[in-house]
């Protein structure tokens, strides 16, 4: 297997917790800076839905020793690019800057993990709310289709388990948010303990970890960490959804329970799904699309969460064509699979496909670092890029059949996005 897919890591718990990870890369002419807080929406409070996601937020709005969005100005003075990301499963924010401002980077990470709290008020809280309720209106509430995710999530999960509710929260329960709420969920969930800081590029190792230390491991911890309780469940019966939208062309989803990231059958769902649908001689979009010509696009994937997974099948509907027509191509497709199965041919081009688009990847430093953040935190093995991509490369096409009978003759939920009806339809 290539080199290339091998790293050299150095890997030092703090006495805090704190995990580090280092990763020195002397042809790199930058360093990459990804911290992983293993928070995200499976973790917000009862009725206080997006919270893990305001975090994002309110971690750019000053520090005890940095003023309010001057953790953006310092970093990109000095050239460099930052950014943060919310999931069900994780917070992360990273940062990719020259060599020389690594230690920069550092005391801005420090000094909002560990002195956040004296900076907040109640007129930066108020200020975010509104920036996340408008981002809510934006993005979902008044965006074409921008709700299909949030009911896909409620109807599937029930509703005492975390990922019920949407990442980002429901509206009513941003604008309920208050200033206690924010500080006891960045004490509960924001400390050393509960983070993976992962440094990779070019950079002198003694003398990072040295900084590494210096910055954060005098940090306390001030809760043990509550992790999300995950109930059994199952899809109990087909269940049908039909939402009105401002949209021009219907669009149909059908959704699966399948299994969580890194499972042994995670990878045969991935490569099942490229066979349905990546590309255009692809099973589904070249009978939908190209064949029938009744349907503008279609695509399939496996969505692996930390603890569940979904897989997931969409597609977007022509003017006039029946939304049941669909419905049972896409079942008929899927039967002739499950008795079929795939050629080696296509099981090949699959597996190439994804090999060349993980190698690229590896050509961006902070996709490495994120990589090897998501690894340590999911496998406790930060090098398992080998293993990532040999779960692909030694399946055979009977592990494909077999996924396909085992996940997609389950019950399943169903969601149609229509047109709104105008009042001189009605």
């Amino acid at each position: 297997m290539d080199n290339i897919l091998h790293i050299n890591y150095r890997k030092e718990i703090l006495k805090n917790g704190l995990q580090v990870i280092l990763v020195k890369d002397e042809n790199r002419s930058s360093v990459a800076l990804n911290i992983w807080y293993k928070v995200g929406s499976a973790n917000d409070f009862p009725k206080k839905s997006g919270l893990a996601h305001l975090f994002e937020h309110m971690m750019f709005q000053g520090s005890e020793n940095v003023a309010k969005e001057e953790h953006f100005r310092y970093i990109q003075e000095v050239g460099g690019q930052l950014n943060a990301t919310t999931s069900l499963d994780r917070t992360n924010y990273f940062e990719t800057i020259p060599p020389n401002a690594l230690e920069l980077a550092l005391w801005l990470e420090s000094d909002r993990m560990g002195f956040l709290i004296p900076a907040l008020d109640q007129t930066k809280l108020t200020n975010q709310i509104e920036v996340v309720s408008n981002e809510r209106l934006q993005n979902y509430d008044n965006a074409p289709y921008g709700l299909s995710w949030e009911l896909i999530m409620g109807n599937v999960f029930p509703e005492n388990h975390p990922y019920h509710t949407p990442t980002i929260g429901y509206l009513n329960e941003i604008q309920s948010y208050t200033l206690d709420d924010v500080i006891s969920f960045f004490e509960k969930y924001y400390s050393p303990q509960n983070a993976s800081l992962v440094i990779a590029g070019n950079f002198d190792e003694v003398k990072t970890l040295d900084l590494v230390k210096k910055y954060f491991e005098e940090i306390p911890n001030k809760y043990k960490i509550e992790q999300p309780v995950f109930p059994e469940w199952e899809i109990q019966e087909n269940k049908q959804v039909i939402h009105q939208d401002n949209i021009e062309f219907p669009r149909i989803y059908f959704v699966w329970k399948s299994v969580k990231n890194f499972h042994p059958d995670d990878s045969s769902l991935d490569i099942m799904a490229d066979i349905l649908s990546s590309t255009k001689n692809s099973k589904l979009y070249k009978k939908l699309v190209f064949e029938l010509q009744i349907a503008l696009n279609v695509a399939a994937f496996q969505y692996s969460m930390e603890n569940e997974g979904l897989f997931v099948i969409m597609c977007t509907v022509k003017m006039g064509i029946e939304l049941s027509e669909i419905k049972r191509v896409i079942f008929e497709e899927i039967e002739k699979l499950i008795q079929n199965g795939v050629e080696e041919e296509e099981l090949i081009v699959s597996k190439n496909s994804i090999r060349s688009s993980f190698i690229w990847e590896l050509d961006f430093l902070q996709h490495v670092a994120n990589k090897i953040n998501n690894y340590n935190c999911t496998l406790n093995e930060p090098d398992s890029f080998n293993y990532d991509l040999q779960r692909y490369s030694q399946l055979k096409t009977e592990d494909i059949k077999n996924v396909t009978k085992k996940y997609l003759t389950k019950k399943y939920f169903e969601l149609r996005i229509v047109p709104k009806e105008k009042e001189n339809d009605k």
